[in-house]
């Protein structure tokens, strides 16, 4: 088998499907896909919600919810308790196929009828202002994480605690707007630290205690700028730096911004114990190829997202999976275009089931086999139907295709394809997408841009107060449990609304374009994934910086 040179469905690009992408689908059941990598992504990412929170009604019981579904998500919406329940049966809404009409637009029709939950993640005690957390306590705000405590306006943390603002964290405490951080501790304004405690401004760092804008180091304490002090004449610096204050944290963040560019080596990508793998972010991964955000998996090709997965192909968000293509969720085995469930088998075509095997384009399913359009047939019945609603899904050119992005849960502005890529509502509408208008209630309040300068000056009264965020004209506040935690570590009070500072701290990890350059030290050729724009001057191959830096 030979590589094809493909023409994308989408924008017209050419890509090729190599001789081991056609293993694998052909290992799967499915076929190649018809868009190149990036539409790919970002039509899966379109189904993937980040919007505000909002409070609206169940629509099972009337009582009050908060979830970040848009009210134009197109079906009901059940407290997640309620969902779980045996008040309704999803098999209530069960169809027989028609075969004069399309599977998809059948299974459209079903998906739009059936209950879905208010939000993801299961054992959770006090975090109803969060969404898509797993086995955490008492965070605010919060989404995508798992086993955290007491955190705020966090995206991606794991097994966190007692910090605000992080991003893409894993086992950190008692830290405040860190990204891509490891087994950190009182650490703030870092990007890429690993074991690392008591420090402000860190690129590229590992095992340093009390450091200050300092990138590249090793086991080292009490640096600046990566300049050694002793202990005293640190703490005694440091008094100069003035971190109270917003508008200076504003200009040591420029700053650190420039001397990084200028000075630091930067990898040419942040990938960890990997072989025979190519992408960014990946960790202990083999035999993965074009691949990000990647951990702990096998013989993935094209997949954004995920962790422990195998013989994976196109697919985003996807973790504990096995021979799986164009899906998001957990747990999945044998399963094509699978969105947001966990635990199913052998499935094709499922929309937020869990526990199910042997099912047929399904939605809300729970504990349950040999289903079509939720509708229960015996064994032999379902073997008989599905592979007619096959053949004709091939004839009609529908099977292995993805859910058309009407079918989104919510308008492509308010989901993570807006964040890697970014279009106007006119480019979504033409490929029929759809784009929510966020209508901001006008209130009165303070811009954040008139908040006292250093946090010495705030008062307690502040919590009482609504804030208008200068960038997005969103409103939010300063909680309580914030205000301490601000005072307690010298932090001054953010400005802006929580999402447009998660997306902002996040721009780093949104790069999926490499770039051709050459090694600093050894001049070998290198793709990296730093765009010019950004100035950085020293960029090394893998080999040369694990000899010179790490």
């Amino acid at each position: 088998m030979i590589a094809e040179i493909k023409t994308c469905k989408s924008c017209e690009r050419r890509f090729t499907i190599r001789p081991e992408d056609f293993n694998l689908y052909k290992k799967i059941g499915t076929p190649p896909s018809k868009e190149c990598r990036r539409c790919r992504w970002r039509h899966q990412l379109a189904f993937w919600t980040f919007g505000k929170f909002r409070k609206t009604k169940s629509d099972l019981s009337g009582k009050t919810i908060i979830t970040v579904l848009p009210e134009s998500a197109g079906f009901p919406i059940y407290a997640r308790n309620e969902w779980v329940s045996d008040a309704w049966d999803p098999t209530d809404y069960g169809k027989e196929y028609d075969f004069s009409r399309s599977f998809l637009e059948q299974f459209g029709e079903l998906r739009s009828s059936v209950p879905h939950p208010h939000q993801q993640g299961v054992k959770n005690v006090n975090c109803d202002w969060c969404d898509d957390i797993w086995e955490c306590r008492d965070c605010y705000l919060c989404r995508a994480m798992i086993g955290s405590e007491y955190l705020s306006y966090s995206y991606r943390a794991f097994g966190c605690k007692n910090s605000i603002d992080l991003a893409y964290c894993f086992d950190s405490e008692l830290s405040y707007d860190c990204l891509y951080c490891f087994k950190c501790y009182r650490v703030k304004y870092a990007f890429d630290a690993r074991n690392c405690m008591e420090s402000m401004f860190l690129y590229d760092c590992r095992n340093v205690q009390n450091c200050f804008m300092c990138w590249n180091l090793r086991n080292k304490q009490y640096h600046i700028l990566n300049k050694p002090y002793s202990k005293e004449k640190y703490f005694e610096e440091l008094k100069k730096f003035d971190t109270h204050s917003y508008k200076k944290v504003q200009e040591l963040k420029k700053e650190f911004s420039d001397i990084t560019a200028r000075e630091a080596v930067h990898r040419e990508n942040f990938n960890v114990k990997v072989t025979n793998s190519i992408g960014n972010f990946i960790n202990e991964c083999k035999d993965c190829f074009s691949c990000y955000f990647l951990e702990k998996s096998e013989n993935c090709r094209y997949v954004f997202r995920g962790l422990e997965n195998k013989d994976v192909i196109d697919s985003v968000g996807i973790g504990r999976a096995e021979k799986s293509a164009m899906s998001i969720g957990i747990t999945y085995y044998d399963a094509i275009v699978n969105v947001w469930c966990s635990n199913c088998r052998h499935s094709a075509y499922l929309d937020y089931c869990e526990d199910c095997e042997n099912c047929f384009g399904c939605v809300g399913l729970r504990k349950k086999k040999h289903c079509i359009l939720n509708k229960q047939y015996t064994e032999d019945e379902y073997a008989k139907l599905t592979s007619k609603i096959k053949e004709q899904m091939k004839q009609r050119g529908e099977w292995g295709l993805f859910l058309p992005y009407s079918f989104a849960y919510s308008g492509y502005n308010l989901t993570l394809a807006q964040w890697y890529f970014p279009k106007t509502k006119e480019d979504i509408e033409k490929i029929g997408g759809r784009w929510d208008d966020v209508r901001e209630t006008a209130y009165e309040g303070i811009s954040g841009d008139d908040l006292p300068d250093r946090i010495d000056n705030v008062g307690d009264d502040i919590t009482a107060q609504a804030i208008i965020c200068p960038e997005t004209g969103w409103r939010f506040n300063i909680a309580r449990h914030e205000l301490a935690f601000y005072k307690e570590h010298g932090i001054p009070l953010p400005r802006h609304h929580p999402d447009w500072r998660t997306r902002e701290r996040f721009k780093p990890l949104t790069v999926l374009k490499s770039y051709r350059g050459s090694c600093i030290f050894c001049s070998r050729k290198v793709n990296h994934f730093y765009p010019r724009k950004w100035g950085y001057r020293k960029v090394m191959c893998t080999d040369c910086y694990q000899t010179q830096i790490s």
